[in-house]
C-alpha cells in the first residue's frame, strides 16, 4: 500500500500513471537524502519517547545499510512502489516489521519531501560552487599567463580601445566571483530545516525541531510551519536563478570564443581536438564545444521562468503542481556541472595569439591614447579630442602604441589578487563545513 492509501480503496491505473508522472525517476536523486532525513527524524523520535533506544538502534543499522546500497548504485524503486519515501519505509519494514512502520510518526510526506529537497539542493549547490571555483582558478591563471597579450576592445562591435587577454580572462573570473554570491544566497535558503512542519500545520507531538536542525547541519529552521511549506518553489527558483547567473556568464564567454575563433577575428585558436569538421568543406574547424555550451547554458537561463509559471497564483499550503518542480530542478544541476567541466577543459587548451595589435588595421584603437598624450602635455581634453579627430581625418594620425595603464583593474594592473579575495570571501560565506561535519556524524 502507498503511504496515503486507505484499506479497500484504489486509484484508477490511468490516474496513477498521470499523477506519478516522472516522480519515481526524479526520486532516485533524493534517495540518499531521504535516508539522512530518516536518520535525523528517528534520533529525534527516540528523545521524545516515540521510539525506544533499542528500536532506534535497529532503525539506524538498517538505514545505514540502505544508504550504502544507494552509494553502491544498488538502490531501485520497485515496480508498484510510489516514491522513494515509500521504498525506504518498505525496506525498513521488511526487516524490522512494526518497528519500521514507526518511522513516519510525527511526519507528513510533505515535510519529508521538503527536507529531502533541501538536502539535495544544498548538496548540489555546493558541488556547483566547487566547479565554479575550478573554472575561476583556470581563468585567473590564464589571465596572469596572458597579461601582456593585447586584444582589441569593442563597443557596438566596432574597435574601440586596447584591451588584453589578461583583462578578458580576468573579466569572466570576476563575473564568476559575483555569481558565487548568488549561489551562496541559494545555498543558505536551501540550508533551512522544514522537518516538523508536517503537512504545513505542525504536529501535536512534542517534536524537537532544533535537534533535527542540528543533526542535519542546517544553518537554521523555517520557523513558521505554514511558511516551511511555502518555501517549496521559492527554494527551487532561487537555486535556478543562481544556476542561471552562472549559465549567463558561461554563455557570454562561449559567444566570445565563437567570435574570437572565427577567421574574421582570429584572436585565438581552438586546437583540433576541440573542434569538428564539415562533411563537404575540407578547411572547416567548427567550434562546436563553444556553440553547444552557448545553447545549453541559454536553456538553463530559462528555467527560473518555468518555476515562476508553475507556482503562479498558488495559494498557501501544498499543491500537487509542485511535484513538477523536481523535473525542472534536478536535471539542471547535472547540466550545469557538465557545462562547467567542459568549460574548464576548453579554457585549459585554447591558444591565444600574440602581437594582434601590431596590425595597422588596429591603429585607431590607440586614438584615446593619443588624446591622453596631448592632455598630459597641458592641452584641454575637448581641444585634444578635436585635434586627434582632425589628425585622423587628415591621415596625419600616428598611433602611440606604448601603453601606460596603472589603475586597478586595467591592462597594466589586472587586480586579480582583489578578485581572488572576493571569491574567497564569497565561498567562506556558505558555511558548508557545518553541514559536511553533521552528515558525517549522522552516518558514523
Amino acid at each position: 500500500m502507498k503511504l496515503w492509501q486507505k484499506e479497500g480503496v484504489s486509484t484508477a491505473e490511468q490516474i496513477e500513471r498521470f499523477t506519478v508522472g516522472r516522480d519515481r525517476e526524479m526520486d532516485l536523486y533524493l534517495a540518499p537524502f531521504d535516508v539522512l532525513g530518516n536518520l535525523a527524524h528517528a534520533r529525534m523520535l527516540e528523545t521524545i519517547g516515540l521510539l525506544s533506544a533499542d528500536e532506534l538502534s535497529m532503525i539506524k543499522v538498517e538505514l545505514k545499510a540502505i544508504y550504502q546500497k544507494i552509494q553502491a548504485g544498488q538502490f531501485t524503486i520497485e515496480e508498484g512502489v510510489e516514491d522513494v519515501h515509500s521504498q525506504v519505509e518498505l525496506m525498513l519494514t521488511r526487516v524490522l516489521g512494526d518497528v519500521g512502520k514507526k518511522i513516519h510518526s510525527g511526519r507528513s510526506r510533505n515535510d519529508q519531501v521538503l527536507v529531502d529537497l533541501k538536502l539535495f539542493t544544498r548538496d548540489r549547490i555546493w558541488r556547483v560552487s566547487k566547479s565554479v571555483r575550478r573554472v575561476f582558478d583556470r581563468l585567473v591563471s590564464r589571465s596572469e599567463q596572458h597579461r601582456n597579450d593585447l586584444l582589441p576592445g569593442y563597443t557596438h562591435l566596432q574597435i574601440a580601445m586596447p584591451s588584453s587577454f589578461g583583462l578578458w580572462f580576468g573579466a569572466y573570473a570576476e563575473a564568476l566571483a559575483d555569481d558565487m554570491l548568488t549561489l551562496q544566497t541559494a545555498y543558505r535558503l536551501a540550508n533551512r530545516n522544514p522537518l516538523g512542519s508536517g503537512a504545513g500545520y505542525g504536529s501535536s507531538f512534542p517534536l524537537d525541531r532544533a535537534l533535527t536542525t542540528d543533526l542535519l547541519g542546517f544553518e537554521g529552521m523555517h520557523v513558521n510551519v505554514v511558511y516551511a511549506q511555502m518555501s517549496r518553489g521559492k527554494t527551487e527558483q532561487t537555486a535556478l536563478n543562481a544556476l542561471a547567473a552562472v549559465a549567463a556568464t558561461i554563455s557570454r564567454m562561449a559567444m566570445d570564443i565563437c567570435l574570437y575563433n572565427s577567421q574574421n577575428f582570429s584572436f585565438l585558436v581552438l586546437p583540433d581536438a576541440l573542434t569538428t569538421g564539415s562533411s563537404i568543406m575540407p578547411h572547416k574547424k567548427n567550434p562546436d564545444v563553444a556553440e553547444l555550451l552557448r545553447a545549453k547554458t541559454n536553456r538553463l537561463k530559462a528555467l527560473p521562468l518555468e518555476v515562476t509559471l508553475v507556482m503562479s497564483n498558488l495559494p498557501s499550503g501544498y499543491h500537487r503542481d509542485m511535484q513538477l518542480l523536481k523535473e525542472i530542478l534536478m536535471p539542471a544541476f547535472d547540466e550545469i556541472l557538465d557545462c562547467l567541466e567542459i568549460t574548464d577543459f576548453m579554457l585549459e587548451h585554447l591558444q591565444v595569439k600574440s602581437n594582434l595589435l601590431d596590425d595597422p588595421k588596429y591603429d585607431l584603437l590607440f586614438s584615446v591614447e593619443r588624446v591622453n598624450e596631448l592632455v598630459l602635455k597641458g592641452v584641454p581634453f575637448r581641444e585634444a579630442y578635436r585635434t586627434v579627430g582632425k589628425e585622423i581625418a587628415d591621415h596625419t594620425y600616428a598611433p602611440p602604441r606604448n601603453l601606460h595603464h596603472t589603475h586597478e583593474g586595467s591592462i597594466g594592473n589586472l587586480g586579480n589578487d582583489l578578485i581572488e579575495k572576493a571569491m574567497d570571501q564569497a565561498m567562506a560565506g556558505f558555511g558548508a563545513e557545518k553541514a559536511q561535519v553533521a552528515i558525517k556524524q549522522l552516518l558514523g
